[in-house]
């Protein structure tokens, strides 16, 4: 009995060891993926008001032409820390990438949310340094929605922040004018919330028709209210499935919501588009 007490002592300890082995490279390659991310330093060159709790900040990476190349395609993110601040903050770039070519400028939507890195950054001026991981994501694929001609309804659905990489997206061009029914659903609390109000009429030009949606408006109102799933349900005007694309973002509810109308009216879901 002896015998069999000192090999199961034995098993045990060689278990053990190898199980702290593994948790040790677990917890090695964890800290070699997040030392893996690169950082560089870029100053703010405009950060101002956009809406309530909602600002504009736009970030000069004319020095850093690479990072600015890396934006290729709308809906993309990337993370940024702010001075003393080791939490960095996801943000999906607003402006088209375009522009990061022509100007070597980011352009942000950023929500103030008390006690985030997001609400430091809001408080910093014009000049501050702040840190810009390298531009992630697959952003939106709208090639699964082209050509423009095989789906001519594209219906964009966005709440809150969620307009951010949709206005890049819109900006950047996605064949509007050639479809015949392009939609912004676009929802907010009330008009002091929703970012974005003097870019609707350009959008608007590009073929993009906005409707905007507000869950608590003033009596003033006339257009849709409530959310963004029930002001689409009350208009719907699905007439070919099968030609339909959507592309949404925004707050976790809406996107599950509409998703789940758009698939029982018989959209295809490889033909909703989200940047995550």
């Amino acid at each position: 009995m002896s015998i069999l007490r000192r090999l199961n002592f034995h098993h045990l300890k060689l278990r053990h060891r190898h199980r702290n082995h593994r948790l040790f490279g677990t917890v090695a390659a964890s800290a070699v993926r997040q030392d893996s991310t690169v950082w560089t330093q870029a100053p703010l060159s405009e950060i101002e008001p956009a809406a309530e709790s909602l600002f504009h900040v736009t970030i000069d990476v004319s020095d850093t032409p690479d990072l600015a190349a890396s934006h290729t395609l709308p809906g993309q993110y990337l993370q940024l820390r702010v001075p003393d601040v080791d939490k960095p903050s996801f943000l999906a770039i607003a402006s088209p990438p375009k522009l990061a070519a022509a100007r070597g400028a980011f352009e942000f939507l950023v929500k103030s949310v008390a006690g985030s890195t997001a609400e430091l950054l809001c408080g910093l001026k014009k000049g501050d340094v702040v840190e810009l991981s390298q531009v992630m994501g697959r952003g939106f694929d709208i090639g699964r929605v082209d050509p423009p001609e095989s789906f001519p309804t594209l219906l964009i659905f966005a709440t809150g922040s969620g307009i951010s990489p949709i206005r890049s997206l819109i900006e950047s061009g996605f064949s509007a004018d050639k479809r015949s029914d392009v939609r912004l659903y676009y929802g907010a609390r009330n008009l002091k919330r929703m970012a974005y109000q003097d870019r609707f009429k350009d959008w608007e030009s590009y073929g993009v028709t906005v409707v905007p949606v507000l869950s608590q408006p003033d009596d003033s109102w006339m257009g849709e209210s409530g959310y963004v799933q029930a002001a689409f349900t009350r208009a719907k005007q699905i007439y070919s499935p099968q030609s339909t694309g959507a592309v949404l973002c925004g707050q976790k509810q809406m996107t599950e919501d509409v998703t789940s109308i758009l698939v029982a009216d018989g959209v295809s879901s490889e033909k909703i588009l989200k940047n995550f």
